[in-house]
C-alpha cells in the first residue's frame, strides 16, 4: 500500500469531490468480483470512488484497508460510506504535488 503526503492526499480529495461512485460494493460484501473491478477502474481512472453499502463503519475500514492491500492503491478518505482510493497509472494521468 502507497502513502500519500498531506498535500498529495488534500490534492486528490479535491479531484474526487466532482466524481461519482464507479464501484459499488453490495450486499454481498468485498467479493473476489469487486476487487476485480476496482482493478479495472483504478486502470482506468487512477482516482477511484467506491461506495459501501454497510452501515457498520469498522467494516467499511477494514475494506478499504483491505481494498488497498489487495491493489497497491493509497486510501485517499473515507467519508460516510465513500470510499476514495488512488494508485498512478504506467502513463499517470494525475500530476501530484510534491
Amino acid at each position: 500500500m502507497k502513502s500519500l503526503t498531506p498535500a498529495q492526499r488534500q490534492f486528490l480529495k479535491g479531484l474526487a469531490h466532482a466524481r461519482q461512485p464507479v464501484v459499488m460494493i453490495g450486499n454481498q460484501g468485498l467479493t473476489a468480483a469487486v476487487l476485480k473491478e476496482v482493478e479495472l477502474a483504478l486502470n482506468a481512472h487512477e482516482l477511484v470512488k467506491i461506495k459501501a453499502a454497510t452501515d457498520a463503519p469498522d467494516t467499511r475500514r477494514a475494506w478499504l484497508e483491505e481494498i488497498c492491500a489487495a491493489t497497491g492503491a493509497a486510501p485517499v478518505q473515507q467519508i460516510g460510506k465513500v470510499l476514495v482510493i488512488y494508485r498512478a497509472a504506467a502513463k499517470p494521468v494525475i500530476t501530484l504535488p510534491g
